[in-house]
């Protein structure tokens, strides 16, 4: 009997170890937009997440759009396990079947997570914003509105914009009078865009135009416009690490979401799955602010990010007063023919 015992405990014991061998043998293959996120992800979600359960990490960077996620599923091959979304891409790739369904009950309380940061198919990752700055050594008023950006009297200079209607219209509006909750109603009208495109007339021939990311932090620090339009971890960067003294105002922000998804026919689907709860509770969410100025979509989050790290970051409740969350729909549906108009504008 003691043999039989022995026996059948040293079969368990190999089998545990197996099992223990074949989870930290399991390696998911992540697909990101890499760099300095990236870099911030690894510490906030990919390393716990390994010494919570063995499962390893190999990473590969691409430039985002859908078509090799597409081509992988056309051939039945799909090698990716996990994947980083913009949100019009997530959205697509959900209505063309290229991402599984993800069950919304995994994540436990969904009712503080920020309105639109779940889909059916992903889970925000983090939030990221336009904003528009200025060099708080060079204006003795600090402009506070989005009103302040179109005020050429009060603030006299140029400004800065991406080359693009996108955000543009959007701020147009609501310095113009139009409540952020109420921008896409107006913008989806012939009246709505006329008007934006009459608001951003008032400044046009102060705009210096930017097409990289790069480029708006570049402008302010060179004295080449008094304010810009810019992405919040750009000026954030150029304040901590070059310091700069360079300064957000978070009035009318347009925020939008990174995203987790799980392609259809991923290999490790379940691990991939169990990482995104992994990556979607309030630690890690705040964990991630530490290496990156992008906020937690979940607000029981934002209690566990240090207060003087809270204000840089776009969900920050004072921060958030008048955001407004970019309408990747509205877009996906008008961007051909604003965009037109857009291009015909520029040429006036």
């Amino acid at each position: 009997m003691r043999t039989f015992i022995k026996a059948q405990s040293a079969a368990l014991a190999v089998l545990a170890f197996t099992a223990v061998t074949a989870q930290a043998a399991e390696t998911l293959s992540v697909v990101t937009f890499g760099g300095a996120y990236e870099a911030a992800a690894r510490k906030a979600y990919f390393e716990p997440f390994t010494q919570a359960t063995g499962i390893g990490f190999s990473t590969e960077s691409y430039d985002g759009g859908l078509a090799k996620l597409s081509a992988m599923e056309q051939a039945k091959n799909t090698t990716w396990d996990l994947i980083d979304l913009e949100t019009n891409d997530a959205i697509t790739a959900c209505d063309e079947g290229l991402l599984q369904k993800f069950d919304k009950k995994t994540l436990g309380k969904t009712s503080d997570f920020i309105p639109g940061s779940i889909g059916d198919c992903a889970v925000a990752s983090m939030v990221w914003s336009t904003v528009y700055a200025y060099d708080a050594s060079k204006l003795k008023t600090a402009p506070t509105t989005v009103n302040d950006f179109f005020d050429l009297q009060k603030f006299p200079g140029k400004r800065g914009l991406r080359k693009s209607p996108k955000v543009s219209m959007e701020w147009a509006l609501i310095a113009d009078g139009v409540d952020p909750k109420d921008v896409y109603k107006v913008l989806g009208t012939p009246a709505g865009v006329d008007r934006a495109f009459r608001k951003l007339d008032t400044i046009k021939k102060n705009i210096v135009w930017w097409e990289s990311g790069a480029q708006a932090p570049q402008l302010l620090a060179d004295g080449a416009v008094v304010m810009t339009q810019a992405y919040n971890g750009r000026i954030d960067d150029a304040a901590k690490k070059d310091n700069k003294p360079f300064k957000a105002v978070w009035d009318a922000q347009v925020y939008d979401f990174d995203w987790w998804g799980v392609p259809t026919g991923a290999k490790h689907a379940d691990a991939a799955a169990k990482f995104i709860v992994s990556a979607s509770q309030p630690k890690a969410y705040a964990d991630l602010s530490k290496y990156i100025a992008y906020a937690p979509p979940r607000k029981d989050a934002i209690a566990l990010v240090d207060k003087q790290r809270l204000v840089d970051l776009p969900t920050a409740p004072e921060n958030f007063k008048r955001a407004l969350q970019i309408n990747a729909n509205f877009w996906a549906d008008n961007a051909d023919q604003i965009n037109k108009r857009f291009q015909v504008w520029l040429t006036q």
